[in-house]
């Protein structure tokens, strides 16, 4: 069937289906023609071209009557073909379409998909003739959506700011192997809302799940040739379609379905999404999409240079939000993922990316201020990665109130500490308290810091106790990837250890480190598997182990350390005074007590000045000038991170008030028991928190 086109309009972007026929609104300002091209039910044959008529200063659209939803098709884009001007068009690629929803396909290796002559030995500035469409996925027209059927982020949003318990997962991993799933629902979306999975979030408290990227993605050619693929899924390049690779027995509608379902469970699930680059790499990358359409809109090059790309992701190329339509895709792809499939949140990969102007980072770059004015992204949660590789790219603490920031200072901090670094309790003290002296400005509140012991990157937690160097050959580049400043400690023995006092001591050191987590001010983030004491064999960056190293094991998991982490969670729920909002700096509060200070073992002041400080008690109340400060609750936290046991004299309470064990890492079994004497003992390499309760009637 052939057809007649006719102008359309150039709103809204990508392919719209009304139920009469299909627009096309393709965005290109360097461009001379767009064309779609229309496929076979398979994908396989091109059928038809068509030149988009119209052009709306940088959009070209046109209107096919009778085009239905589910007609396959691609874009070819011409223009000048110009490396050093900065323009690759070359029709002979057969091009995604970016506001495309669903696809046909996947992409397969094959030299046509490079704009250059791959025999030319990767000289960017020859011309490819050959044909791409029979190796590339083709989009899909999709049914348009009912304005009435958009959710609100009232709807979205489950928890206030300074409850939640966040949990990092990838969809695969965390159900690849998980026993008690059905096999056609591992690996899958369908599979992260069974109720086996469900239960084990409930049970540890956790209300946001934080998911690695689920746009569709591609693997690098470096990796295909090495037999692995890009597992975490940092390379996205279709930011309006979830991974085929993940979906289950209900396909592309069971990535929405387990969404809701979570929803429905009372569980926030947040994106991680990667807007700072796309999967084309460098000058010697694939021409799959954006590349195509306008390369020298969708991309930062270099001034002088504009064959080559600005990288500050370490990805090669990264995406200029500065221009008006990159932004917007970046803009309508989120609101499309909370309004269509109920997403609550966002963590945005190297943020500092996204912020930079001309004059560098920016914490009023025209993202970050779109975002907060947005009527429906300004109320769901905004997390930023606050760092990329380039100029000043570190930004800890630089972004706007409206956003809580990754803090890989607590992450070292901890590490250090119970490693026994010299000045580590110095470096502890404010990570304990919500990292204030990054984080306490411009009206921001203690929930900005989101502290982490791991995540995705970096070793797991069982492997900060065992490996002291990481173990990486698996990845096949000769162990050169991955971090060097790893802050671990494995005991005294390199890997598995059958010795039962190094088992003991990295048991301890798990427990101590969680512990430390859990009770410290600001927004918790655990790693999936960490509660059950998973191990990646000392590798520290599985990016490319879609396999048995990189999913959690779940048949080998640490039942006993899984019941601590609820306790500790249970406790941080039950104690408003470990996730308090506002900043703690030793204030003097209506009843005349500091709402915090510290101490040593004696009750005396703290000797900051010693490098070797490894004992320390801090006491914490509701802060002052907030709700909370005539609550008379009280927990006080006890550190003892020396080789000998010790005894500790307790700060006194008010009349009618005694000290409860809430948790002690050392003797799990004294929790809940009240303290009957003013001096208490704990034991070595071990951390305790007591809580302040009222004196049970004889």
């Amino acid at each position: 069937m052939k057809y007649a086109l006719q102008a359309g309009s150039a709103n809204p972007m990508g392919a719209t289906y009304d139920g009469e026929g299909t627009n096309f609104a393709v965005f290109s300002a360097h461009a001379h023609k767009i064309e779609v091209c229309l496929f076979s039910a398979d994908g396989q044959q091109e059928l038809e071209r068509y030149a988009l008529p119209e052009r709306s200063g940088a959009i070209w659209h046109g209107y096919m009557p009778g085009l239905q939803a589910g007609a396959r098709y691609g874009l070819r884009a011409y223009g000048p073909y110009a490396p050093e001007q900065g323009h690759r068009f070359n029709p002979h690629k057969l091009l995604l379409d970016p506001y495309t929803r669903e696809l046909c396909g996947r992409w397969q290796p094959h030299p046509s998909l490079f704009g250059y002559e791959m025999s030319s030995g990767q000289d960017d500035l020859s011309f490819n003739r050959l044909d791409s469409a029979q190796y590339v996925p083709k989009a899909v027209v999709s049914a348009s959506t009912v304005p009435g059927q958009l959710l609100d982020a009232s709807e979205v949003i489950q928890h206030r700011p300074g409850t939640r318990l966040i949990y990092e997962a990838h969809v695969k991993g965390l159900t690849q192997l998980h026993p008690q799933l059905p096999a056609a629902l591992r690996g899958t979306y369908e599979g992260l809302a069974t109720d086996a999975v469900i239960d084990h979030l409930l049970r540890l408290g956790v209300t946001t799940l934080e998911l690695l990227p689920v746009h569709v993605l591609v693997d690098e050619p470096f990796l295909q040739r090495r037999g692995l693929r890009n597992y975490w899924g940092y390379n996205s390049i279709a930011f309006f379609t979830p991974e085929p690779r993940y979906f289950g027995p209900a396909g592309l509608v069971g990535c929405r379905q387990a969404i809701q379902r979570l929803r429905a469970a009372g569980i926030e699930v947040v994106l991680d999404v990667v807007f700072n680059h796309s999967a084309e790499g460098d000058e010697f990358g694939q021409t799959l999409c954006y590349r195509g359409l306008d390369n020298a809109s969708y991309y930062c090059l270099e001034p002088d240079t504009p064959r080559h790309y600005l990288n500050y992701t370490g990805c090669g190329n990264m995406f200029q939000l500065t221009q008006p339509y990159v932004l917007r895709l970046v803009m309508d792809s989120l609101r499309f993922w909370v309004q269509h499939m109920g997403v609550a949140g966002f963590r945005f990969d190297l943020a500092t990316t996204l912020a930079r102007t001309a004059g560098g980072f920016s914490s009023r770059a025209s993202f970050l201020d779109a975002l907060r004015q947005d009527p429906v992204l300004a109320a769901v949660q905004l997390i930023a990665e606050p760092w990329d590789i380039g100029p000043e790219g570190y930004q800890l603490g630089a972004f706007p109130a409206e956003f809580a920031e990754w803090n890989d200072r607590y992450r070292d901090n901890v590490r250090r500490f119970w490693r026994g670094d010299d000045f580590g309790a110095q470096q502890l003290s404010g990570s304990l308290l919500g990292s204030a002296e990054h984080f306490d400005h411009n009206g921001r509140r203690s929930w900005a810091s989101i502290n982490m012991l791991t995540s995705h990157d970096g070793f797991t937690l069982a492997d900060c106790t065992r490996y002291r160097e990481r173990h990486n050959a698996a990845n096949l580049e000769e162990n050169r990837d991955g971090h060097h400043a790893n802050y671990s400690d494995n005991g005294g023995v390199e890997g598995a250890s059958a010795d039962p006092l190094i088992q003991q001591r990295r048991q301890q050191r798990q427990r101590n480190l969680l512990a430390t987590l859990f009770l410290s001010q600001g927004t918790p983030m655990l790693l999936a598997g960490d509660e059950i004491g998973n191990s990646q064999q000392g590798n520290n960056n599985a990016y490319c182990q879609d396999n048995a190293l990189g999913w959690i094991n779940w048949a080998e998991g640490d039942n006993d350390l899984l019941a601590f982490v609820c306790e500790l969670s249970a406790l941080r729920q039950a104690q408003p005074i470990l996730r308090q909002t506002h900043f703690l700096h030793g204030r003097v509060r209506r009843d005349g007590e500091a709402d915090v200070s510290w101490s040593n073992f004696s009750g005396d002041p703290v000797a900051w000045d010693d490098p070797q400080l490894a004992q320390l008690c801090l006491l914490l109340r509701g802060a002052a000038g907030s709700a909370l400060e005539d609550c008379t609750d009280a927990v006080l936290l006890v550190v003892n991170n020396t080789q000998d046991a010790a005894e500790v004299h307790l700060p006194a309470l008010a009349q009618g008030q005694q000290w409860v064990y809430g948790i002690n890492t050392a003797d799990r079994l004294l929790s809940g028991q009240a303290v009957a004497d003013t001096t208490l003992p704990i034991a070595a390499e071990a951390l305790l928190a007591l809580t302040a309760a009222p004196v049970s009637d004889p």
